[in-house]
């Protein structure tokens, strides 16, 4: 399950292994070991990898179907989210709809002096 699943994040963000690895700080070899299953990832490694994809371990472990799973009290940045990802009546927001969306929260925030207007 675990391999099936990396090696699609990286194929879905058309990444090279010698660029994920260098993304996770780990040896080309050492991430190839994890994806042709020779290599078992340590817990830390996993959940790096997770971190890296934007996904959540539970997903790469294979507890459940959704890469987008997020557990209950977890943050999600609203400007990290691809248009994949969300959704207002079914649809899935364009890229200019989501921008728009982060504007007007900061505009928004600005009016009322909450000061976190374009903090990323």
């Amino acid at each position: 399950m675990l391999l099936d699943r990396i090696i699609g994040l990286r194929k879905q963000k058309k990444w090279s292994i010698q660029y994920t690895a260098d993304q996770l700080g780990i040896a080309k070899s050492t991430y190839a070991g994890y994806e042709s299953g020779y290599r078992r990832p340590s817990l830390e490694a996993i959940k790096s990898i997770a971190d890296l994809f934007d996904t959540s371990v539970d997903y790469l472990i294979g507890r459940v179907d959704d890469p987008t799973f997020c557990p209950e009290g977890k943050e999600i940045e609203l400007t990290r989210l691809s248009r994949q990802k969300l959704t207002v009546d079914g649809q899935p927001l364009s890229e200019e709809e989501i921008q728009q969306l982060i504007a007007f929260i900061r505009a928004k925030r600005e009016i009322a002096g909450n000061g976190n207007a374009g903090d990323d």
